[in-house]
């Protein structure tokens, strides 16, 4: 059944990252069904989704997101399951998730310092290739699945421009470059090893592995990720002048109400305003 679930996230536009955290999210429920109940998995009944987020909210103790992401699985796999003509009710609704209050600070939590240090001690390694894929990602609020989806053909630097054709949900659009980003990927574009279309690639394989990636930021940081370089790039943005839409259209937010939480304060200005009291 989660094969064929599989392929139904396929087709419907779902990322490979997406995917798999809702497949994962879904063995975990069929493995507590079963030892909970000793029964083999027919369909979805609410009397059971609910029992699960009790599990999961007073034995597990999971916190409010992780139980929310696995609700969220199982509203796909209800959708799914539906679909397939498996069965013919909704039982698991939005309104199933746990309300979150907001922590009313921007999700940024490293510094212009810590990035531009980070950049460096990369670009001091003489690793060209990472040193772009760092600044990419630093200055152009790409996600690292688009940034390693990008093809030759879809990068203009005398424009400064480039195209996402594999944004999340399958939206293309139009993301604008400066400089430093220019800059960095000529000097890796001279040396880039020419091996098939996609942007970023290695001797091994035509498109770069996003663990490969994951590596690099493992090695040489213990605080920076690709997803908090997307953070920082928001909230930069909008210190430097951008306006909220164009954060959005810029980083591919598909609800405006998003990019609305890169408008809070960083937590160090909450805590130093908090100092003055």
């Amino acid at each position: 059944m989660l094969n064929s679930f599989e392929e139904y996230l396929r087709k419907d536009g779902r990322s490979e990252n997406t995917i798999k955290s809702y497949l994962r999210h879904m063995n975990l429920y069929l493995n507590w069904f079963m030892e909970s109940f000793e029964v083999r998995f027919q369909q979805l009944y609410r009397e059971n989704v609910l029992d699960y987020k009790s599990y999961l909210k007073n034995i597990k103790t999971d916190s409010a997101r992780t139980i929310n992401a696995k609700l969220a699985a199982l509203i796909k796999f209800n959708e799914f399951l539906v679909d397939a003509n498996i069965q013919d009710n909704i039982v698991v609704l939005k309104k199933d998730h746990i309300k979150i209050q907001s922590t009313g600070a921007s999700p940024t939590d490293i510094s212009k310092k810590d990035v531009e240090n980070f950049r460096q001690t990369i670009l001091e390694k003489g690793y060209k290739r990472d040193y772009a894929i760092v600044t990419l990602l630093t200055y152009s609020g790409l996600r690292i699945s688009e940034a390693l989806n990008l093809k030759i053909e879809d990068v203009n630097l005398t424009a400064r421009e480039m195209i996402i054709r594999s944004g999340k949900g399958d939206k293309e659009r139009l993301v604008y470059i400066g400089e430093k980003i220019v800059n960095a990927l000529k000097s890796y574009l001279s040396e880039r090893v020419e091996h098939g279309n996609y942007l970023f690639n290695s001797r091994q394989s035509e498109r770069l592995n996003r663990s490969r990636i994951n590596q690099v930021f493992n090695k040489f940081s213990n605080k920076i990720t690709p997803h908090k370089l997307r953070h920082f790039w928001c909230t930069h943005a909008l210190e430097s002048g951008y306006s909220v839409h164009e954060v959005a259209n810029q980083a591919g937010h598909s609800n405006i109400h998003t990019t609305l939480l890169y408008t809070n304060p960083s937590k160090e200005k909450m805590k130093e305003k908090a100092n003055l009291l």
